[in-house]
């Protein structure tokens, strides 16, 4: 329970500050999104085994932060009028939703917190009692 806490506080955290150094500001919603997405590959990086290479696991991870921002889009954007993000003047874009550049920005996103993800793991192993 603390765990998951803790990650969907630092996903939430992460992010916003992510989006205010990109954009200068954000929105409530992205923090809720971040915490869950952070949640959504924690659980994704202990589905995979091991021997799944890091670029593998950044494109599941790319695919499904793609997959929540669109859904997300459609309900906040398209279907209540909220107005968050509209990418419809970028290349590749569907609904105004999602585009390829920012699921690369995802992917890139990805390396790091996967790469956290392994050393969490490599620490906790090694601090457990023989």
């Amino acid at each position: 329970m603390l765990r998951n806490a803790t990650l969907f506080f630092v996903g939430a955290f992460g992010y916003g500050q992510i989006e205010l150094l990109y954009r200068g500001y954000t929105h409530w919603t992205m923090l809720v999104s971040g915490g869950v997405l952070l949640l959504v590959l924690a659980a994704l990086d202990r589905a995979l085994p091991r021997r799944v290479p890091l670029l593998a696991r950044c494109a599941a991870g790319a695919g499904c932060i793609t997959g929540l921002e669109l859904a997300m889009g459609l309900v906040c954007n398209r279907l209540l009028g909220m107005g968050i993000w509209d990418y419809s003047d970028r290349l590749g874009n569907l609904w105004g939703q999602i585009c390829p550049r920012f699921s690369l920005y995802w992917f890139l996103l990805c390396i790091p917190i996967f790469l956290c993800f392994a050393c969490a793991d490599r620490l906790h192993a090694a601090l457990r009692p023989a």
